[in-house]
């Protein structure tokens, strides 16, 4: 499957099924959007100059699992706000389904990469995402493995503490500020296409579309695959 550009298509009338493939294949400006599985997608792809993605790690963030938060006075533990029915996050890809998104792309950033470190080649630049939080049974921040050239790590500091985060819609439970994926993008500029199979709610590809790259998105839930169709598009 060759990219191709299809300028000034309706909103409604974006959504098209590509009979030779079996995908749902959504075209929106310079990005486009694959709703099925990237075990399936990802060998009918050319190769990209960026994979940045945000896999499952495999610790049940999508059922409320990823931490056992409490309320403030510690009596009772805080409700899970995911449907019961999700299991995106009850295992981590597969080795040979990292490395095969790994190699789909000259460069590379992996956010959770301390979940694959033991699958992952050693690195030296890798980042680091500071949330300023001030939570105690939540983690400090989050760490995401490249294979950028450069070899001393990197950190952003942007607050993502309940009282900051809710300034900002969310779709998704590990959804990643927009400000943060630019952060990313920033340290592979010359990089035009950017690859995404874990694309979630859309985020990388917000941010591509902010930058004018060219994006290509998979994901298999198609109530996530929907609201990055209208992310992307608004």
């Amino acid at each position: 499957m060759e990219f191709a550009i299809q300028a000034g298509r309706r909103q409604d009338d974006y959504r098209e099924m590509i009979v030779a493939t079996g995908f749902e294949d959504v075209t929106i400006g310079d990005c486009r959007l694959i709703l099925g599985d990237c075990r399936e997608v990802l060998p009918g792809l050319q190769k990209h100059d960026l994979l940045l993605t945000d896999p499952p790690y495999g610790i049940g963030a999508d059922k409320g699992k990823a931490v056992k938060a409490r309320s403030f006075n510690g009596s009772k533990p805080i409700p899970s706000m995911h449907c019961p029915e999700d299991c995106w996050d009850d295992e981590r890809p597969d080795t040979e389904v990292l490395l095969a998104c790994v190699s789909a792309a000259r460069l590379a950033i992996v956010w959770g990469g301390n979940y694959f470190a033991d699958v992952l080649p050693a690195q030296g630049r890798w980042l680091w995402w500071d949330k300023c939080q001030t939570m105690p049974s939540y983690g400090d921040g989050e760490l995401a493995w490249t294979n950028l050239p450069q070899k001393t790590p990197k950190r952003i500091v942007y607050a993502n503490n309940k009282l900051f985060a809710d300034r900002v819609p969310r779709f998704h439970p590990t959804q990643k500020p927009c400000p943060v994926i630019v952060w990313c993008l920033s340290f592979a500029p010359d990089s035009q296409t950017v690859l995404d199979p874990f694309m979630g709610s859309g985020t990388t590809g917000v941010a591509c579309a902010q930058l004018g790259k060219r994006f290509t998105g998979i994901e298999r839930e198609r109530k996530y695959f929907d609201i990055a169709c209208e992310r992307i598009e608004n």
